[in-house]
């Protein structure tokens, strides 16, 4: 009779039984059962194979699951939540050309006063804004009332109020557009037509946390000297028979004013913000030390984020993913200096992280600063929304959407075309490093639902 032990063929020899060839006689500590047959071998080994079926079908699915989940925020449809993101694109594809001279026609209200009751604690403006256009236009025409030395810094800038007392951030023109700044990436002057077109990287990454910027021509005998302070007009001067000033500013000299082309200055407007969302001050965990021969801990310590995700507002909510954000936004613009960053007051961490002073972006188009990704790549984590948006904008669409956006403003064109091709470099590099923190981390820790109310989101 032939017994099965722990699926073993073993035989149960009595006293005396002789063994034939081949037969293996049950141990010692062996458990036989006894009656049992041949068949019994089958079913037993039949069933180990069932068992072994299911282990490989339950990693599969697993393994699928991660793969659907990477498929489906890589451009695919199949997710609510990448449905929701590719409606969210389509509408900013719509948006995104603007006509010229547009003008409000359906409300009694001011355009500052349309633009003020846009702003919330996490945008400046709604996803759908049909009067941009006549924003935008009222920015770049209305007239000049008052003109004073900019607020503190350390560029060049004038604070300007125009007609109805909207005031206004006016940077002048320091390079022409196919300058290349050299040095350090947060070198040179402050750039005008970077604020400009960092406006519109806004839009078409769907963030909305920009101030309203435009650019605009202005004439400094007309325009500006009748209204200015004397604070600001004791600045001003001639060079050959250009107008010329040199404001108040850390770094101001009057050996280094912005001149204008005879008497008219090429500069960016930007929109302030309302008084009654007035802005807290944040030093950036990621910021730069700016002394030669001293780095900040971030820039030597690979487990950074670790600490930076125990210390408020970073160890709940938004903002730590706001400033992942900002890292993406400032490495496609090519802005090493967020040195400080600013959100809502009194906002208990909830505000967005505004994307203000954006001049030192656009700089050398030939230089990819990948320091500025360093919260990505240590935290490893950034928003499904983001990493959708990123995707949809792949294949030369990000700077075919900025050169749809800029053919509107006034000082078009904003980009030279070497500074529109970085983007879309810088751009595969952003995915290249999400992708390898999805291959190091896995997708669930990378890529965070910010639909949802999880830890950073």
């Amino acid at each position: 009779m032939i017994y099965i032990s722990h699926l073993r063929v073993c035989v149960g020899a009595g006293r005396g039984k002789r063994l034939e060839g081949g037969q293996v006689p049950c141990s010692r500590g062996e458990v036989v059962k006894r009656g049992t047959h041949r068949s019994g071998v089958v079913s037993e080994v039949a069933e180990e194979m069932k068992l072994k079926q299911r282990v490989v079908v339950l990693v599969a699915v697993i393994l699928l699951l991660g793969l659907a989940k990477l498929f489906l925020l890589d451009g695919g449809e199949g997710s609510a939540a990448s449905r929701r993101d590719l409606r969210a694109f389509r509408k900013m594809e719509a948006g995104l050309s603007l006509s010229r001279g547009a003008r409000l026609t359906h409300t009694l209200q001011s355009p500052w006063e349309v633009a003020s009751q846009w702003v919330g604690p996490r945008e400046v403006y709604p996803e759908e804004t049909p009067e941009l256009a006549a924003v935008l236009t009222a920015l770049g025409t209305a007239r000049v009332e008052r003109a004073d030395v900019g607020y503190k810094g350390t560029q060049l800038k004038a604070l300007l109020v125009l007609d109805g007392g909207q005031k206004v951030v006016f940077k002048p023109k320091r390079y022409s557009r196919d300058y290349m700044v050299e040095g350090e990436p947060y070198a040179g002057y402050d750039r005008h037509n970077a604020e400009v077109a960092a406006f519109h990287l806004d839009r078409i990454l769907g963030f909305r946390r920009a101030p309203l910027v435009v650019g605009r021509f202005v004439n400094l005998r007309t325009e500006i000297k009748p209204v200015a302070t004397d604070q600001l007009l004791s600045t001003f001067l001639m060079q050959g028979n250009n107008s010329c000033f040199y404001g108040k500013c850390y770094y101001c000299r009057e050996s280094e004013p912005a001149c204008a082309e005879g008497e008219n200055m090429e500069g960016s407007l930007t929109l302030w913000l309302p008084d009654v969302w007035p802005l807290q001050k944040h030093r950036h965990p990621w910021g730069r030390t700016y002394r030669e021969g001293k780095l900040a801990r971030w820039e030597y310590d690979e487990s950074y984020c670790d600490a930076v995700k125990k210390m408020p507002p970073y160890d709940a909510g938004p903002r730590l993913l706001d400033v992942i954000d900002t890292a993406i936004f400032d490495y496609l613009i090519g802005n090493a200096d967020r040195h400080h960053y600013e959100s809502f007051q009194d906002d208990g961490g909830a505000s967005m992280l505004i994307l203000l002073d954006n001049a030192k972006s656009f700089g050398n188009a030939a230089l990819d600063e990948r320091s500025i990704l360093a919260s990505l790549y240590q935290c490893c984590m950034v928003r499904m929304s983001t990493w959708n948006r990123l995707n949809l904008l792949r294949a030369g669409a990000l700077s075919s959407a900025m050169r749809q956006a800029l053919t509107f403003d006034p000082i078009n064109p904003v980009l030279a075309e070497p500074h529109l091709a970085a983007l879309d470099r810088r751009l595969s590099g952003v995915i290249a490093t999400i992708r390898q923190c999805v291959e190091s981390q896995g997708p669930d820790s990378t890529l965070i639902e910010d639909r949802l109310n999880l830890p950073h989101s």
